[in-house]
């Protein structure tokens, strides 16, 4: 699917045609949950094209190589539109709004950031494990697509897939 393997600069603008429906479904598949402020399902692509089209020393090697990085690009601009939530909620002299129970809470948010937190801190231990997690539930692959874009056995992904479930679970509960 993904011509220039060779760093073909102009791959990725020839492909974007191609997969604009799936990334469009992956959006969704991020935003789902989110605030109607959290960036458009449209938004949300076009800025991850630009991430990716940023990344000069890729070389397009595959469909699941392709999903996994612009899955990562979307988790990275949820997480920072979440982070600027959170900070604006906390403070910048603003008043808080009164509550009413019928409006949305930056809860979401909030909880993104812990998932997003908790991710990181695997990948310090264990990268490969936070890969798959990033492949999986962000990216949207399947167990044989996530073993294509990180090189992996379909074996390995499912067993690392459990470990990863295991661990964010325990240190998601354990963070409260």
């Amino acid at each position: 699917m993904l011509e220039g393997g060779d760093g073909d600069p102009e791959a990725l603008r020839r492909v974007l045609p191609l997969v604009y429906g799936e990334l469009r479904s992956m959006a969704r598949r991020h935003r789902a949950g989110w605030r109607d402020d959290a960036p458009g399902t449209a938004s949300l692509v076009h800025e991850a094209y630009n991430k990716l089209a940023g990344l000069s020393q890729v070389q397009w090697k595959s469909r699941a190589q392709f999903f996994y990085l612009a899955s990562r690009a979307m988790r990275s601009i949820l997480i920072d539109h979440a982070k600027h939530r959170s900070r604006a909620k906390r403070g910048g002299g603003q008043q808080p709004d009164a509550l009413e129970d019928d409006v949305p809470t930056d809860q979401n948010a909030d909880e993104l950031i812990a998932i997003d937190e908790a991710l990181t801190r695997l990948g310090e231990g264990n990268e490969r494990l936070a890969r798959i997690v990033e492949c999986r539930v962000f990216g949207g692959l399947t167990i044989e697509e996530t073993g294509e874009a990180l090189a992996l056995s379909p074996a390995s992904v499912k067993r690392g897939w459990a470990l990863a479930r295991t661990w964010l679970f325990k240190e998601l509960q354990a963070r409260g």
